[in-house]
């Protein structure tokens, strides 16, 4: 099974580790990044993940590199308290890849994809709620505004109404099971993406909590920065790009959309901001980078400072 981290010389480039720095990968996975940082420079890397199978895979990664890797299972919206506990209090960087590991996408067992018969499950960790209970229980009205509001799929209130009518019949247990449901549930599209692909999306992001995730981990990473930290985050999906962007914006000082018209405009702004945008816009792979790895199609990279003068909360 391979796993080929997404614009690695990219986050290498906007993170560039340095010598005796301490630098967080937030989503360790297949240990890609890991990998890369710790033979960029001498420093110390710190490493999340909450699928346990992940990290007990980066064990042989970590006795390569005696006590400067450092592997913990857990959330990266849970940052902040899992590295205090460890007595890490500021980073110099950190990178997180939004996302699913390549892992856990070609593993049926774990329930991701329609690509694999398998069960239903689609939790990147242990525990809490899978996607077949979702399907299985939600009204049909939930059930719709779901895979709408995290699938961003149109025909949403078709799909919903399919999954309803096939579980009266008999429970959703596998992945090609639903699959087939809501294939047959909507138009095909023309550009030739599974009909299951935003239904999936939806379902694995509810499951996981991933944009409660997202806003938590963008929030604790600027608070740990150390003055002239770097932050920087690859996504894969609109919904998650958008909230890297809306976020680094207005840490940036430059929060969108404002109107002249506004009377909070008329506030001066009280010095400078705390962070600098190092992408103004987002890094997208190049097109041998996709030819290699198609899965790095949709990805976009986004990357703040955190200036020199300014202190960590």
């Amino acid at each position: 099974m391979s796993h080929i981290p997404v614009l690695l010389a990219e986050v290498l480039e906007q993170l560039a580790p340095q010598p005796g720095e301490t630098i967080l990968d937030g989503t360790f996975g297949g240990g890609g990044y890991s990998r890369a940082i710790l033979e960029a420079a001498p420093c110390t890397v710190w490493a999340l993940d909450r699928d346990a199978e992940a990290i007990a895979r980066g064990a042989a990664l970590a006795a390569a590199h005696p006590g400067r890797l450092h592997l913990i299972e857990g959330r990266f919206g849970d940052m902040l308290a899992l590295l205090a506990a460890r007595g890490v209090t500021q980073l110099d960087g950190v990178v997180l890849d939004l996302g699913v590991s390549s892992f856990q996408l070609d593993t049926p067992e774990r329930g991701f994809s329609f690509r694999f018969d398998g069960p239903l499950d689609m939790r990147m960790g242990q525990t809490g709620a899978t996607a077949a209970d979702l399907v299985n229980t939600l009204p049909e009205a939930e059930l719709a505004d779901l895979i709408w509001e995290f699938g961003e799929e149109r025909h949403s209130r078709r799909v919903a109404r399919a999954i309803v009518k096939a579980r009266g019949e008999a429970p959703f247990t596998t992945t090609l099971q639903l699959a087939e449901v809501i294939r047959r549930a909507v138009p095909r599209d023309p550009s030739g993406i599974h009909g299951a692909t935003r239904s999936f999306q939806a379902l694995r992001i509810r499951v996981n909590d991933e944009l409660g995730e997202i806003e938590r981990a963008l929030e604790q990473a600027m608070r740990l920065l150390a003055p002239g930290g770097r932050l920087v985050i690859v996504s894969f999906h609109s919904l998650e790009d958008r909230l890297v962007k809306r976020a680094f914006q207005k840490a940036a000082g430059r929060s969108p959309g404002a109107s002249r018209h506004d009377p909070a405009m008329l506030v001066a702004p009280r010095g400078p901001a705390p962070f600098t945008l190092l992408t103004p816009r987002s890094i997208r792979p190049g097109a041998d980078e996709c030819a290699a790895n198609p899965r790095a199609r949709s990805a976009h990279l986004r990357a703040l400072q955190r200036s020199p003068e300014s202190h960590a909360a």
